[in-house]
């Protein structure tokens, strides 16, 4: 198990008293503390002090909280000294707790100290002037020139850490640049430090035997001048080395999202590999005997029209090996998709949609063990009514966790079409989104009438007359403005302008052209009216 580590930076401390408020005079050195089993004094009791609290907890260490009893002791700190995480000195700090509050190995001198103090109080002054002469790291909050480290901006996935640092210029910009250096970090990158860290190890030991000391790395540096030079057959020591430098090549030159997709299971194909490798140095390529695992995205295809759809939708489905696809998704998106891919489209109808997404979910998880790239092309937005999350816990829980990507869903993009908006100033303050149809084909419950709402209903269409009867039940006036939206943002769509009073005899009249929903509410009328006609039907082509 790796140890407990709390990165942080250490300036050079004979410098610091020349340092200026706010500004670092060169650059610290970064470290990683082992701090299991560590004293940590910390000074305060406000928030800052809290969160002080839980990272030196989580590293191992062992805390004690120096203020005075106060109504001001922040309620996350009342309830880890309750649960005796923690333990209290309840009166103001004093010189002599950094050498009487430590451990006794270390002749109870304290290890760390946070000042969590308001920045203006001289007894941050005080207490940092002390920690220094006594050679006790110290970190005074909000105030660079007083600190002799300070905490980074940290990342973490298993025993992998990053950290990041502008040397008291900004937290902020700090977090930034952590979240921009973290997000190009493939999924999975910490287990792989797990995963090949355990195989060196293995290595080492089958070729020193488990007596030899661990020649780890030095972290930070470069490899050694010698990293890819020829082993001799005479170099017994190099050769004992082999094997370790043969992984270490991998470590250095295969791509990351390569070693992140590593597994359990490919190691011993991976060890395979090596016997027929060219060790004498040169870089070890992928082999190509290992598996390739598959990778499924569940992409979004909005509302209908190709240039709608996200930049990560179109590169998702123009680089896929099988696409499986809802049956309304429309062809000019389909178009997108590359000729060697194989497409199956849904076959779903009434009756036969359970056992129509059991074959999709199998036909995804063959070409997943095939090592295909999977594309489950979905209508709209995958988790706006498409069973998005049931397809995403199917395929996790056989180790292939799904990307997804979101559609523009139709239930909000073809009120727009429609010159219909969602909410308006005095009109609709809020949006309601519903299915109109249930679980089995069994209908759902309606919603309650709320004036100053907009409902848009999905699925609905085909029990069209049984929804408005059970919205009457529920006393929505039938006066109220709807419009059916079909095909919304396609070249053909239609709206049908109407009442909930009217609007049955007038899809009647016109037919069906799904896909397609229906929006109720005033906001309905906001921009196109009927004036005194039962319903009007709207043929536009759209373009963008």
């Amino acid at each position: 198990m790796p140890l407990h580590k709390m990165p942080c930076k250490l300036p050079d401390l004979k410098n610091l008293p020349s340092m200026m408020p706010g500004l670092i005079a060169s650059p610290g050195l970064l470290t990683s503390f082992d701090c299991s089993g560590q004293v940590h004094l910390i000074v305060g009791s406000n928030p800052l002090a809290g969160a002080r609290c839980a990272k030196s907890l989580e590293v191992g260490a062992k805390v004690k909280l120096i203020a005075p009893d106060s109504e001001t002791l922040h309620y996350g700190l009342r309830q880890r000294i309750e649960a005796e995480e923690i333990q209290w000195i309840r009166r103001e700090f004093r010189s002599e707790d950094l050498t009487t509050l430590g451990r006794a190995e270390v002749d109870q001198v304290a290890d760390l100290v946070f000042v969590t103090l308001p920045v203006e109080c001289t007894q941050c002054t005080y207490i940092s002037n002390q920690c220094r002469r006594l050679r006790i790291p110290v970190n005074v909050a909000d105030a660079p020139h007083l600190c002799s480290f300070t905490l980074l901006s940290t990342y973490s996935d298993g025993p992998l850490q990053i950290g990041v640092t502008t040397s008291g210029n900004g937290c902020k910009l700090s977090n930034r640049i952590k979240r921009e250096i973290t997000n190009t970090l493939p999924q999975g990158v910490g287990a792989a430090c797990t995963r090949l860290g355990k195989l060196r190890r293995r290595l080492w030991e089958e070729d020193h035997g488990e007596t030899d000391i661990f020649d780890e790395d030095v972290d930070g540096t470069d490899q050694r001048c010698n990293f890819n030079a020829l082993v001799l057959p005479e170099d017994a020591d190099a050769a004992k080395t082999r094997r370790t430098r043969w992984l270490s090549q991998i470590c250095e030159y295969w791509p990351l999202e390569r070693l992140a997709g590593l597994t359990d299971d490919d190691i011993g194909p991976l060890l395979e590999s090596y016997i027929n490798a060219n060790n004498s140095g040169h870089i070890p390529q992928p082999p190509g005997s290992l598996p390739r695992g598959g990778r499924i995205k569940l992409v979004g295809s909005g509302p209908g029209h190709p240039d709608l759809l996200t930049t990560a939708s179109v590169n998702a489905i123009t680089s896929a090996d099988l696409v499986l696809a809802d049956k309304l998704v429309p062809q000019p998106v389909l178009a997108l998709v590359p000729r060697r891919a194989v497409v199956h489209i849904a076959r779903k109808f009434p009756g036969n949609a359970d056992k129509a997404q059991e074959e999709f979910l199998e036909l995804g998880l063959e070409g997943l063990q095939k090592g295909l790239n999977v594309i489950r092309l979905k209508q709209g937005d995958p988790y706006i009514y498409g069973r998005g999350a049931e397809e995403f816990e199917f395929f996790e829980r056989r180790g292939y966790t799904p990307t997804v990507l979101p559609g523009i869903t139709s239930s909000l993009s073809a009120p727009l079409f429609a010159c219909i908006p969602p909410t308006h100033r005095g009109v609709a303050d809020q949006a309601l989104i519903c299915t109109g149809t249930g679980r089995k084909g069994a209908a759902p419950e309606m919603p309650e009438y709320v004036s100053t709402r907009t409902t848009v209903f999905l699925m609905a269409l085909h029990r069209l007359g049984d929804m408005v009867r059970d919205l009457k039940k529920k006393g929505w006036p039938m006066e109220v403005p709807c419009a059916v939206i079909e095909r919304a943002s396609c070249p053909d769509q239609r709206i049908v302008r109407s009442t909930l009073e009217n609007i049955c005899f007038a899809v009647e009249e016109v037919g069906s052209r799904p896909p397609g929903l229906i929006v109720v509410g005033w906001a309905c009328e906001v921009v196109k009216k009927l004036d005194g006609k039962k319903w009007v039907v709207e043929e536009e082509v759209f373009r963008l």
